[in-house]
């Protein structure tokens, strides 16, 4: 502990070997909870977790507040703190830990540099000093001034934001009302105007979420030789692009792909599956399948993972071991292989990677994510599915992750109907390409129907009393009813009832019983072509001519889904040369 005193901090490589500094360093970051107790760490102006049983993720036991100027308000600030370590309900992280600190130290230095006895005595502050602080941070963020009580390690001091400002203020407010609750300000003679006189900060700000990578980029980030160039960056070996491909195929979050386990991948029924946790929801041990390259990719990085452990070690590792070894281990402060690579030294390498192909944009690795939440609902996935497949809590959370696709009318071609054949137009459009409608009345029709309509022989009714349960009043006469659509799932259904009509057209026993039957037909038929139409100018009649619903995945293929009153569906031509007449 003799070593820990200013002149260390100034020691040199030359003066002290590097390893030795942190063998020391590490030392008396241990001893310090031995020979301070909490009371002395209050006095000196630091907390150390571990008196509370509590160690933060990546951090130090070792909390500093000593750049809080009045002695009061820093014991309001240890108080606080140690009251949250001692709470079932304490944070995961240290973050909450600096912005509270952070709101103290721009308190403490406003009031040192503007109160009377640079605010030393806490029974002089009045409402208008808190108010003036107020003020101070409001101007300097509009005007992206800096800030006055905080230093970032290259010296400079960062610019006050309206997210800062946010922090600041909430963090003051809470610390403040804390002296009152716990009789703190009674004991110190504050007053209290000027512990309630700082505003709520608010829940958060306006914030646009990243969009999905456009197809060009999304190429550029899959290429083989910009991959090779990520791969350029990883100068020891340690699985970027491997990171890399694998949030591209499954959309799981960075934090999570790094932080895989040495056996998170296996083999289940020929299955290729990847285990994860989800700590961000707290979903442990969730398991996905993945595309077999990504399996081969993660097989080859783990023989690679212990490698390293055996060279290091000299011995491979034993079973007990195995589970909490890091597939991506760093190579820094990891002593038994168990501590992976940091979402910062990804993060750093590959907006680098970025910066170097040039792609016109500021491009990030959780814009994978978003893609592949796009992709999954144009194909035909519910929100709920993707909610699942993603681990996300919500489905509001889903919808943030999709909004391009709803936004663009949840895909409209999957909800274009026309009319049936009973219809006064068979055939009919009534939104789609063809029809020159508005934004907003194509989305609210849309949903209207996708909603609101009951499976129905050979198309789906949208008659409401019948979608609600109601009994047919027209003894379920689909093909002559005004409320009868076509899907285009039912092409195929339809051009087997035109052959069958056909059929019994041609064994007709004489010309007039036969064009009785075409002309009975002929609003069907005009149906059948105008769905045609429609679904050829969506380019999906390939797609509806190859549907097969025996299987019952095909139910949520695209050409199910897109349906056409068929009324309106006969309107688009004459009945010349129709495909489905007879």
């Amino acid at each position: 502990m003799d070593l820990h005193d200013e002149g260390y901090k100034d020691l040199t490589r030359k003066q002290m070997d590097s390893e030795v500094r942190k063998i020391i360093r590490e030392t008396g970051n241990g001893l310090r909870c031995v020979y301070y107790s909490p009371s002395d760490t209050k006095d000196a102006g630091f907390l150390e977790t571990d008196h509370f049983g509590r160690r933060f993720k990546n951090a130090q036991s070792h909390f500093d507040i000593t750049t809080v100027p009045q002695r009061w308000l820093r014991d309001l600030l240890w108080d606080h703190l140690a009251e949250w370590l001692r709470s079932p309900q304490c944070p995961r992280t240290r973050g909450p830990f600096e912005q509270m600190r952070r709101a103290a130290v721009e308190l403490g230095v406003f009031l040192q540099a503007d109160a009377p006895d640079a605010g030393h005595d806490p029974t002089v502050l009045r409402r208008e000093h808190a108010e003036r602080f107020v003020a101070d941070q409001r101007h300097r963020a509009r005007h992206g001034l800096p800030s006055l009580g905080m230093v970032l390690v290259d010296g400079r001091s960062p610019t006050v934001t309206d997210l800062s400002c946010q922090f600041v203020f909430n963090g003051a407010r809470k610390l403040l009302y804390s002296a009152i609750t716990a009789g703190h300000a009674e004991r110190l003679g504050i007053d209290t105007g000027f512990l309630t006189a700082i505003p709520f900060g608010g829940t958060g700000l306006k914030q646009r979420s990243r969009n999905p990578f456009s197809d060009d980029v999304a190429r550029a980030l899959t290429d083989e030789t910009n991959l090779r160039r990520l791969e350029e960056l990883d100068l020891n070996d340690r699985g970027l692009r491997d990171i890399w491909e694998t949030i591209v195929a499954t959309g799981r979050r960075c934090s999570e792909v790094v932080g895989l386990r040495l056996d998170c991948i296996g083999r289940y029924r020929g299955l290729a599956m990847l285990w994860h946790d989800q700590t961000k929801v707290g979903n442990y041990n969730e398991g996905i399948r993945i595309p077999e390259p990504i399996y081969q990719r993660l097989d080859a990085r783990r023989t690679k993972t212990l490698q390293l452990f055996e060279k290091r070690y000299g011995r491979t590792p034993a079973a007990a071991e195995r589970p909490g070894l890091a597939l991506f281990p760093s190579r820094i402060r990891n002593p038994n292989g168990r501590q992976p690579i940091s979402y910062g030294h990804f993060n750093e390498r590959f907006r680098t990677w970025i910066a170097d192909l040039d792609l016109g944009g500021a491009y990030v690795a959780h814009q994978a994510r978003h893609t592949l939440a796009t992709n999954l609902l144009r194909a035909g996935a519910t929100l709920t599915h993707i909610r699942r497949y993603l681990g996300q809590l919500s489905e509001r959370m889903a919808e943030h992750y999709v909004k391009i696709t709803n936004s663009d009318l949840e895909d409209v071609l999957n909800t274009v109907w026309v009319a049936g054949p009973g219809a006064p137009r068979p055939g009919e459009h009534l939104s789609g390409d063809t029809t020159p409608i508005d934004r907003e009345t194509a989305l609210a029709l849309a949903l209207d129907l996708s909603r609101r309509s009951t499976p129905a022989d050979g198309g789906f009714c949208t008659y409401q009393p019948v979608v609600d349960g109601g009994a047919c009043p027209w003894k379920l006469d689909c093909e002559n009813c005004d409320n009868f659509v076509l899907s285009g799932a039912d092409l195929l259904y339809w051009r087997r009832k035109a052959e069958q009509w056909r059929s019994i057209a041609e064994s007709a026993p004489d010309d007039a019983t036969a064009d009785y039957l075409h002309t009975v037909f002929e609003p069907t038929a005009k149906a059948i072509k105008g769905l045609e139409e429609a679904l050829a100018a969506l380019d999906i009649l390939d797609e509806a001519l190859t549907l097969d619903l025996r299987r019952p995945q095909d139910y949520f293929h695209r050409t199910w889904s897109t349906a056409f009153r068929a009324r309106d569906l006969a309107a688009l031509q004459a009945p010349d040369d129709t495909t489905g007449q007879p």
